[in-house]
């Protein structure tokens, strides 16, 4: 499996998380998975026990040396490729420019995987490869390995995690490049999978997704539930679980002291922890719904224009919004501990896993109905609003204000149904392995 991000030893987002965990539930199915990744300059390697196994391997006109340590509380190899393209402290460049060298970055990295197998003396059934990082490597195996005798029985699985993230130069789509040579494709949730091939979600890409759209399959992320899990979770005020819900309020009371407010039990509490970008439908919150009977408490980081948007509102409504421009994981615990609602009202969402969380922490999800969002709530488990627009949300929330304040009893049900929901990665990993073995058993072809 090879990737730009691995959980827990250098993140920017979901992609991370499903590295750090898709491989260990493979592992108990006893597949032999192991992992790959760049050796960033930001990684301790006295904090994750790197040992250097392989030095001055010739990749590309370059050296490179090989560190192997375990995917942290398990027995997954992992493999990371040490280089000056990744002695940055950064994963990615948040410039133009630096972009460009992005891509020359992970470029270099796709052929450095193939040159690190060869090194290790270790020839994959499949290699699983996840977003435009790592799409060179599919083309690669199609085109300069074609006749190499090492990887003669090796195939490819390209994972697409969300497809506004491309890999684009002048002359090349990355992105592209991975959905046309690799061998199979897959996305985030089965509504995604069908998503992308039409205009309104295609990103562009639509016709060259429909070209392979028999070999395109959707399956849903997991959660990491050990460490989403209200009844162990050290970074929440009080624990709680089924059994003893009604302790959840006690989370409630704890974050609205923490924020400023009196402790209110009666009111409802809105979350939403999110990155603040376009795809996140944040301009749905407008100033209507200062209205509401209820509190919302927002936290994340993003685009100015949206950061400032929510910042407005918590400055004229101090009583009703709250607004925290920063990343903190226990807060995030603590709001979706507290919530009674949680907010994902994306324009589009490949599988997200937010509402997951708020489910496991027995928030009632409030969501549109894209992508995994689509796959993941229902009316027994939460709130779903088709349009796209204010006015859509506004209504869907007023709905479920007036189930919380006047139906204890069916809030209750909604709550329950969500705490009873497996969202762990022992399903996915199972539908992973039909797919490795459905690879298996197809005859070489070039694409």
């Amino acid at each position: 499996m090879a990737a730009a991000e691995v959980a827990p030893l250098a993140k920017v987002g979901g992609l991370a998380d499903v590295i750090g965990a898709l491989p260990k539930a493979l592992k108990r199915l006893n597949l032999d998975a192991r992992v790959i990744m760049p050796c960033y300059g930001l990684i301790d390697k006295n904090q994750y026990n790197l040992k250097l196994i392989k030095q001055n391997i010739k990749s590309g006109g370059a050296p490179i040396n090989i560190w192997l340590t375990k995917l942290p509380a398990s027995a997954v190899p992992l493999y990371l490729i040490e280089h000056d393209f990744f002695k940055d402290k950064k994963i990615y460049s948040t410039t133009l420019a630096g972009g460009q060298q992005d891509i020359k970055k992970f470029v270099f990295f796709s052929q450095a995987v193939l040159d690190s197998l060869k090194a290790l003396g270790f020839a994959p059934d499949i290699i699983h490869l996840h977003d435009w990082h790592t799409a060179a490597l599919a083309a690669r195996l199609k085109t300069d390995y074609q006749d190499d005798q090492f990887f003669k029985q090796t195939k490819t699985v390209f994972t697409i995690h969300n497809l506004a993230n491309q890999g684009l130069t002048e002359t090349k789509n990355y992105l592209a490049e991975g959905i046309l040579k690799a061998d199979l494709i897959n996305t985030v949730s089965p509504t995604y999978a069908k998503e992308i091939l039409t205009k309104q979600y295609g990103a562009g890409l639509e016709k060259i997704l429909n070209q392979r759209k028999a070999d395109l399959y959707g399956i849903l992320n997991g959660l990491d539930t050990d460490f989403f899990n209200p009844a162990a979770d050290n970074l929440i005020s009080q624990k709680y679980a089924l059994k003893n819900l009604d302790k959840k309020i006690a989370n409630k009371l704890a974050l609205q002291k923490l924020l400023g407010w009196p402790s209110d039990k009666n009111t409802a509490l809105i979350g939403l922890v999110t990155r603040f970008v376009w795809q996140k439908g944040l301009d749905l919150i407008t100033e209507k719904f200062s209205q509401l009977n209820c509190q919302f408490v927002f936290l994340g980081t993003g685009e100015k224009r949206y950061e400032q948007a929510l910042l407005n509102l918590a400055e004229k409504y101090p009583a009703k919004f709250k607004t925290l421009i920063k990343f903190d994981e226990q807060l995030a615990h603590e709001i979706y501990a507290a919530s009674d609602i949680f907010l994902a009202p994306s324009r589009f969402e490949p599988c997200g896993l937010t509402q997951l969380i708020a489910m496991r922490y027995g928030a009632v999800p409030l969501v549109r109905a894209t992508g995994g969002l689509a796959d993941t709530v229902n009316y027994k488990t939460g709130f779903v609003f088709k349009k796209y627009s204010d006015q859509a949300l506004y209504k869907t929330l007023n709905k479920a204000l007036t189930v919380f304040y006047k139906q204890p009893r069916l809030w209750r049900q909604l709550q329950t149904n969500g705490l009873k929901q497996d969202f762990s990665w022992k399903n996915p990993a199972r539908q992973y392995l039909k797919l490795y073995q459905k690879l298996s058993k197809m005859k070489n072809k070039s694409l």
